[in-house]
């Protein structure tokens, strides 16, 4: 109980009844580190099953097939030229036909028209070749801001 002075009744004391909170923040602060204390430790492990034995061996490289498109339109089949569009479908075809399918990287010059590129591809989706891909356009990016 704290003591306070009434200044209208002049120096009287009187008792003003407060509580005393210090022993409850006591309490409350031991059973907060008891609870602390009994919470179990977390680990931040995870049980897994590894397979063991032999690794499985690499992939071997892809077969890469360089097609070629120049600005006047000639197509070169890594390095060979190809004269017509039927000599284009029939390697085409060899190729699709492999059991593991190359990979069709076609190189166009900056200065080729679109219609040429664009032939190439369908007859390469035509004949089913999957793994196709226009290369070499990366000096035209853009750079990122």
């Amino acid at each position: 109980m704290a003591i306070e002075f009434d200044e209208e009744e002049g120096d009287e004391a009187h008792a003003a009844p407060s509580m005393n909170t210090t022993p409850l923040i006591d309490v409350l602060l031991v059973l907060l580190v008891m609870l602390i204390i009994t919470i179990p430790i977390q680990l931040h492990s995870v049980r897994m099953d590894l397979p063991g034995g032999v690794p499985p061996p690499d992939a071997p490289d892809p077969v890469v097939v360089r097609l070629e498109v120049s600005s006047s339109n000639q197509l070169q089949w890594n390095g060979e030229p190809v004269n017509d569009p039927a000599a284009l479908e029939a390697r085409l075809q060899a190729a699709a036909q492999d059991p593991v399918q190359p990979e069709i990287h076609v190189h166009a010059d900056p200065k080729t028209k679109y219609d040429a590129v664009a032939a190439v591809l369908t007859a390469a989706q035509r004949q089913g070749l999957l793994k196709i891909g226009v290369v070499g356009l990366e000096a035209y990016a853009k750079p990122a801001l």
